[in-house]
C-alpha cells in the first residue's frame, strides 16, 4: 500500500516512516494498548510503529534530576522520541484527565524538547459515551504548550471502546478501523512532509 501526492518521493527511496506509539495505560489488558497493536496491522508497509512500553519505569518527575545526565529510563525515553519521525498517543481518561503515568512522562520532555515540531496524533478511548473527551482535550493542550505539531486529521475519540474490540484485542467495528487507518495515513503524510522540508 502507498501514500499519495508529496509522499511518493520518499516511498520511491524505500524510506521507512518511524512512529513511536505510546499508551497512557499500564494495564496489561488495556483497550488503548490493544488499539495501538491493531494500528500496526492497519499501517502501510513502509510505516514502522514501535510501541513504547516503559512509561512505568520512569521516575517521578524531579526538576533537580532534569539535567544533561538524567536517569537512565529518562534518557531511553528521550532517545526513543528523537529516533521517531512522529508520535501516536492513545490514552484512557482517569478522573476527567490524563493518567498520571502519561503526564509524568511528558513532564520529562518539557525542557529537553523532543516534542518540538514533532508530528503527533492523539487518540482517547473509553468505555464511556464521550470517548474520554476531557483527557483528549487536556492532552492536546499539554502537547501544544510543548509545541508538538498536532496533525488535525490525526485526532480521534473512541467512545464505547469495549464494544469495538474482541477478547483478542482486534477491532470488530469497521468504522473504527477505517478511521484509525485514516489517522495513520494523515500522520504518516505529515511526517513525510516534515522530512522533505528538513531535507530542502
Amino acid at each position: 500500500m502507498r501514500l499519495s501526492g508529496i509522499t511518493d518521493r520518499l516511498l520511491k527511496e524505500n524510506t521507512m516512516i518511524k512512529i513511536l506509539a505510546i499508551s497512557g495505560s499500564l494495564r496489561s489488558s488495556s483497550f488503548n494498548t490493544a488499539l495501538l497493536r491493531a494500528a500496526i496491522g492497519l499501517a502501510f508497509d513502509n510505516i514502522d510503529i514501535l510501541i513504547y512500553d516503559r512509561l512505568g519505569n520512569l521516575p517521578h518527575f524531579n526538576p533537580e534530576l532534569d539535567t544533561d545526565n538524567p536517569p537512565a529510563a529518562v534518557k531511553d525515553w528521550r532517545d526513543q522520541l528523537k529516533a521517531s519521525g512522529g508520535v501516536l498517543i492513545c490514552t484512557p481518561e482517569y478522573a476527567h484527565g490524563v493518567p498520571g503515568v502519561l503526564k509524568n512522562a511528558l513532564d520529562w520532555i518539557v525542557s529537553s524538547g523532543e516534542f518540538v515540531n514533532k508530528p503527533t496524533a492523539v487518540i482517547s478511548a473509553s468505555p464511556s459515551p464521550d470517548g474520554g473527551e476531557k483527557a483528549h482535550a487536556s492532552l492536546l493542550q499539554t502537547l501544544r504548550v510543548m509545541t508538538a505539531e498536532i496533525v488535525e486529521e490525526s485526532k480521534m475519540l473512541i467512545p464505547g471502546v469495549s464494544a469495538k474490540l474482541n477478547k483478542s484485542g482486534e477491532i470488530t467495528d469497521p468504522a473504527t478501523a477505517q478511521e484509525l487507518q485514516a489517522l495513520l495515513n494523515a500522520l504518516a503524510q505529515a511526517i513525510t512532509i516534515a522530512s522533505l522540508q528538513f531535507q530542502s
